[in-house]
């Protein structure tokens, strides 16, 4: 209420500058504006990743918090040029003012800008004729193994008949789970896929399987996951066109999902 009283918009406040801090920030923990998909990837290069939280780390998000949160992980972030300190926070005052109120940081935590639990980032866009637009996938928690894999597509056509599928037993080793129809106008509002995961967790088959879907994940979700598929399946993106048994390659090192329509059965590659 008191920015209301002030008269302060978001346009007053968010600038490039506020993205280009958000993406530093969220990287370094697990619009009339022009704004680029690929910028994750470009950041992902350099930015590194001052927290290890959960799932995948072993601190979680009350321990970032009690380290000194999110602008003591700024003020380290600024430290290797990543922040841009004149952007303006939501009391109008600037970045730069905000972090130099920060003092105790536990860096056991929120690590050093030169001594980072990773040098590089576990976010990346991937692209491919599967994705022409952009995806999404977190890389951290991704198994060796399927880092370049090629396997048959499973395809359902939301999330919980996928649930009920791979509960059922219908899924095998090496397969690549097509999810669709949960985008943002498929969902609608793209559904968290947090139920087929922990499906496949339950199952043991986590590690040894490739989910892909126009929906997204939530922080609690870890393995060979991908999402944000674009175009959706509401926009007739080729997503919309996988069959069973087409063969989906995912190419983790060079950030590519490719598929090959083919009259296949189901699990004959495996």
């Amino acid at each position: 209420m008191d920015l209301v009283k002030r008269q302060l918009c978001p346009k007053d406040i968010i600038s490039i500058d506020s993205f280009h801090n958000a993406i530093s920030v969220d990287i370094a923990s697990s619009f009339e504006i022009p704004f680029e998909l690929h910028w994750f990837n470009d950041f992902s290069l350099k930015v590194p990743q001052l927290c290890n939280l959960s799932p995948c780390g072993e601190h979680h998000v009350e321990d970032l918090n009690n380290a000194g949160g999110i602008m003591a992980m700024m003020k380290q972030l600024s430290k290797g040029g990543f922040i841009k300190t004149d952007a303006r926070c939501l009391g109008n005052a600037s970045i730069k003012d905000c972090i130099n109120l920060v003092s105790d940081i536990n860096e056991d935590i929120i690590r050093p800008i030169d001594r980072p639990f990773f040098r590089k980032s576990g976010l990346a866009v991937f692209n491919g004729n599967l994705a022409p637009q952009g995806a999404v996938a977190k890389l951290a928690g991704w198994p060796e193994h399927l880092r370049k894999h090629i396997g048959p597509a499973v395809v359902f056509d939301n999330g919980e008949t996928a649930t009920r599928s791979i509960l059922d037993g219908m899924i095998n080793k090496g397969d690549v789970i097509i999810i669709r129809n949960e985008g943002l106008k498929g969902g609608p509002g793209m559904r968290e896929m947090l139920e087929p995961t922990a499906a496949l967790a339950g199952m043991n088959l986590l590690d040894d399987v490739v989910l892909i879907t126009d929906g997204r994940f939530s922080g609690g979700s870890h393995g060979a996951i991908i999402g944000h598929v674009m175009p959706e399946t509401a926009d007739n993106g080729p997503i919309s066109k996988v069959k069973n048994g087409d063969i989906i390659t995912i190419d983790f090192n060079n950030r590519r999902i490719e598929y090959l329509s083919g009259e296949r059965s189901i699990h004959e590659t495996n």
